[in-house]
């Protein structure tokens, strides 16, 4: 239960994070969107939201694991093996 509890914590603060950065509806943002094709993010986009990202909750990501996420699900889930 503690779990679930910690996973919408960090969701949530990774999609706050997301809709300020790229500008998308909040309501695309869920845990399978896709960010390049949901929520239409560029490369720059990935740039800016890594640096959002890392500002926001302390952690550094490195541009390999980056490349690596494709949906805000793979973001959340970096962070909470990586917080």
């Amino acid at each position: 239960f503690m779990k679930r509890n910690e996973d919408f914590i960090m969701f949530d603060k990774v999609k706050e994070i997301i809709v300020d950065t790229l500008d998308c509806n909040a309501d695309d943002v869920t845990m399978e969107a896709s960010l390049t094709e949901t929520l239409g993010a560029d490369s720059l986009d990935a740039v800016e939201l890594q640096l959002a990202l890392e500002d926001s909750l302390g952690v550094s990501i490195p541009d390999d694991a980056l490349t690596q996420m494709k949906t805000v699900g793979d973001i959340v889930s970096y962070l909470e093996a990586n917080h």
